[in-house]
């Protein structure tokens, strides 16, 4: 079974985005646990992780169905020590967060080189960095998130992903989100069900489906390869709803949050029954 929501707002209290997700009809769905732009946020109150865990059973979000995103400012490559120290203490700060509010998940984007150090060297300090993370919190999955490949950001192959993963210590606390919007425009081809099968078989082989633990259903406002990340509705952009009819087909995209970030949140509610109506259509075993 498919589990859809969208990436909705917090505001308010990170109660009030399980309420909104419920809104939707979503069975999943992604938030930000503090302002995603800032370095430092107010330590949670029991009183908020209680709400927040209360309307999670309420509406029967189970942890595994929910992907935070971590702060945009954090850069666990970053080339420059302080920088990197202040992100990996924000990254450790937003992993202890998740841990607070009973989530087992955080999506994060994994890191730029900005110019300054090779690929190689970045990845590894990626690595490096989650691993200081996982030694300093229990029971989160560090999630990288490919990327476009825009400026000096690295995840944008599947490479780099299994470059990252195999310089983490512990393998049961590392997962990735592939996001299709970020996939296509890094040069993975989503417009057909074979170019589908292609671009996922290439994950299968170099990354591993049991690293999935979510995705981004994007369409693309840019072109195949443009390395630039402009997301789109589904089916109003480059990508086409072929292949997001394909991947609610594909059992290998089961009990995972697939999360919409797509740019028009008043159609959300109908993205995702069209999603849900797509649901083993044409299984794949």
């Amino acid at each position: 079974m498919k589990y859809v929501g969208a990436h909705v707002s917090a505001a308010g209290g990170a109660d009030q985005a399980v309420i909104r997700a419920h809104e939707l009809d979503a069975t999943a769905f992604a938030l930000f646990t503090k302002n995603q732009r800032q370095w430092k946020a107010a330590d949670l109150a029991q009183e908020d992780i209680e709400k927040f865990q209360a309307a999670c059973e309420k509406y029967r979000f189970p942890a595994a169905h929910i992907l935070p995103h971590d702060s945009y400012l954090i850069n666990l490559g970053h080339p420059v020590e302080e920088a990197l120290q202040k992100s990996r203490d924000a990254f450790i700060d937003e992993m202890t967060r998740c841990q607070q509010l009973g989530l087992t998940l955080l999506n994060f984007h994994p890191g730029s080189h900005l110019q300054q150090i090779e690929e190689e060297k970045c990845l590894a300090r990626i690595a490096e960095s989650i691993n200081i993370a996982l030694d300093k919190t229990e029971g989160v999955t560090a999630v990288i998130e490919n990327t476009a490949g825009q400026g000096s950001n690295l995840g944008f192959r599947f490479e780099h992903l299994a470059a990252i993963i195999h310089h983490v210590e512990d393998k049961s606390r590392v997962g990735v989100c592939i996001d299709t919007c970020h996939a296509f425009a890094a040069g993975y081809d989503l417009r057909t069900e074979e170019a589908c099968a292609q671009t996922f078989g290439d994950f299968a082989r170099i990354v591993g489906f049991k690293y999935l633990r979510g995705m981004h259903l994007n369409d693309a406002k840019t072109a195949l390869n443009s390395r630039v990340d402009r997301h789109h509705s589904l089916g109003e952009g480059n990508i086409g709803k072929t292949a997001f009819a394909w991947i609610m087909g594909d059992k290998r995209f089961d009990d995972i949050p697939l999360i919409l970030e797509t740019v028009n949140p008043a159609i959300w509610p109908e993205e995702i029954a069209w999603l849900k109506s797509m649901d083993g259509r044409h299984n794949k075993d």
